[in-house]
């Protein structure tokens, strides 16, 4: 098992080399906060409900409009979003996903996470915020739960799931963040 971790470690970290954070190009920053911002309208469209009771009782979210995932084994995911406090876009984030174990395939999603409180925010903003999201996730629709908890300050949702994929796989996922005002 130790083994294992250790190789979805060294696989996240040979996948961040040449990543970054946010796009360096303000067309692409502004492509980004669009792509964010329909990824909410979704979520909202969904279930109003769930949106309301989320976004009255959180300091922040994150929303990553698109998050790629394959495997054949080994996984990795990656997707680039932005994080929104009050409204408005205070940083860029970068989520990683690795994984090992049986699974084969490939999927596309959104993943939007909403923060309970400063200290767990903090945790994106520090790069210290990891988390198993296959433990915590929920798959957006009508019929989703809005009685479902935050877990450790956070609480994930996924929506637009596209692809088709089979796994039991061990893995997590991490972040790296850039504040928004690093690029004006």
């Amino acid at each position: 098992m130790r083994t294992a971790l250790l190789a979805v470690l060294m696989f996240v970290a040979l996948g961040s080399v040449g990543c970054s954070t946010a796009p360096a190009s303000a067309e692409d920053r502004a492509a980004l906060k669009s792509d964010a911002n329909r990824a909410l309208a979704r979520f909202k469209q969904l279930n109003p409900g769930l949106y309301k009771v989320y976004d009255d009782t959180s300091v922040g979210v994150a929303v990553f409009p698109t998050v790629g995932e394959g495997a054949f084994g080994v996984g990795y995911a990656q997707g680039r979003g932005v994080l929104l406090e009050d409204g408005k876009v205070t940083g860029y984030a970068l989520i990683q996903k690795g994984s090992i174990g049986f699974q084969i395939g490939g999927q596309a999603y959104s993943e939007i996470i909403f923060f309970k409180d400063n200290p767990s925010l903090r945790d994106l903003k520090r790069e210290t915020l990891e988390f198993a999201a296959e433990a915590s996730a929920v798959i957006v629709n009508a019929d989703a739960s809005a009685s479902a908890d935050y877990d450790n300050g956070v609480r994930v949702f996924i929506i637009d799931a596209k692809g088709a994929m089979v796994e039991a796989s061990v893995g997590g996922q991490q972040f790296s963040f850039t504040p928004a005002d690093a690029y004006e």
